[in-house]
């Protein structure tokens, strides 16, 4: 049986392309600076989001934390959203490691902050408020994109109060993609900008943090505390310069994939599908009646995989390594399952 796995677009194989890429991929030292293909990376990724220099890191939990320890001194606090990944799913490493406190702002169910709360919760001292995060696409909110206005209304109150702006762009390109802009449009705004190759950009590891040079430089620097500096990491940053100038075009099918998934879901029993609706390439839905881990098990025997925030919320993620063809096979079996739950309850 043709195994399915919507589990999440960070599950993707490199391709033949990309292996090659890797193949013949001129490397060095790159903790001494010396690995030219991690340059051509980081020049590239700056300059496609529109930002002075880059730092190529092993993961966008690194990034994300390297940014904030950048941004921040010892105390010094961050805002992010309720529904972030930062605050859901990346260990509080921002407090645990650098006492970072972050304060929540809550994220609406498509991911948005409302700027007056933003202005509410900064704080001038003890602790001194120094960065707002931001999320794009937002991936516990559907997926869904933010607009280049909705980010700016945040950025200003921000920068009007003195405060840095970071975008956990993880998925930057797939809210570009859905909202038919660039991604140096969308963060125009934003001070410093992370995103990451490994999700549906298809590279097998990696992610980036973008800025100012004089940024960068000093999160060099934390990369190096972190255990994040590399050597001949040339092999990996060759992957993910292939993803940049390959992969990013495509995202549209896998935007379309999602639609189709989503639409044909939306119609089964015992479902409620998300009020953010889908944006991009992440299907989630909500089962009503029927147990959800039991959904989950009687649909990995089926050859569909797939995830969730909670027992009962369900997530889907289309990416480069699942076909319209395998899409249209899903389908049939999801419902399947659905329907057969609901006659045993």
């Amino acid at each position: 049986m043709d195994v399915i796995d919507l589990r999440s677009d960070t599950v993707t194989r490199p391709s033949a392309g990309m292996r090659e890429a890797m193949a013949r991929a001129e490397v060095g030292d790159d903790m001494l600076g010396e690995d030219p293909s991690v340059h051509a990376l980081e020049e590239a990724a700056a300059a496609r989001i529109g930002k002075e220099a880059a730092l190529y890191v092993p993961s966008g939990t690194m990034a994300n934390l390297v940014a904030l320890l950048t941004h921040c001194g010892r105390g010094e606090e961050a805002i992010a959203g309720s529904e972030s990944h930062i605050l859901n799913h990346e260990g509080m490493g921002a407090s645990v490691l650098g006492s970072i406190p972050v304060r929540a702002a809550r994220n609406d169910e498509r991911g948005r902050i409302d700027p007056a709360e933003v202005r509410s919760l900064i704080r001038d001292s003890w602790p001194k408020t120094s960065v707002v995060c931001l999320e794009n696409t937002h991936n516990r909110c559907g997926g869904a994109a933010l607009t280049a206005s909705e980010m700016r209304s945040v950025a200003d109150v921000a920068h009007e109060r003195g405060l840095s702006v970071h975008v956990d762009g993880a998925r930057i390109f797939n809210a570009a993609a859905a909202l038919e802009t660039t991604a140096a449009a969308l963060v125009a705004e934003a001070d410093t900008v992370s995103f990451c190759f490994s999700k549906g950009l298809g590279a097998p590891v990696g992610s980036v943090i973008t800025g100012p040079r004089e940024f960068i430089d000093r999160a060099r620097h934390n990369r190096r505390l972190l255990g994040g500096a590399m050597r001949q990491s040339g092999m990996i940053a060759s992957a993910a310069l292939y993803a940049l100038e390959h992969n990013v075009e495509r995202l549209a099918e896998d935007h379309a994939n999602a639609r189709r998934l989503a639409d044909a879901i939306a119609t089964m029993p015992h479902v409620r599908m998300d009020p953010a609706g889908t944006d991009t390439n992440i299907v989630f839905f909500t089962l009503e009646g029927v147990d959800g881990a039991e959904f989950r098990r009687r649909l990995a025997e089926e050859g569909v995989l797939c995830t969730g925030t909670s027992v009962q919320r369900v997530r889907m993620v289309c990416h480069m390594d699942v076909t319209a063809a395998q899409i249209e096979a899903a389908i049939p079996r999801i419902r399947a399952v659905l329907e057969s739950l609901t006659a045993a309850s």
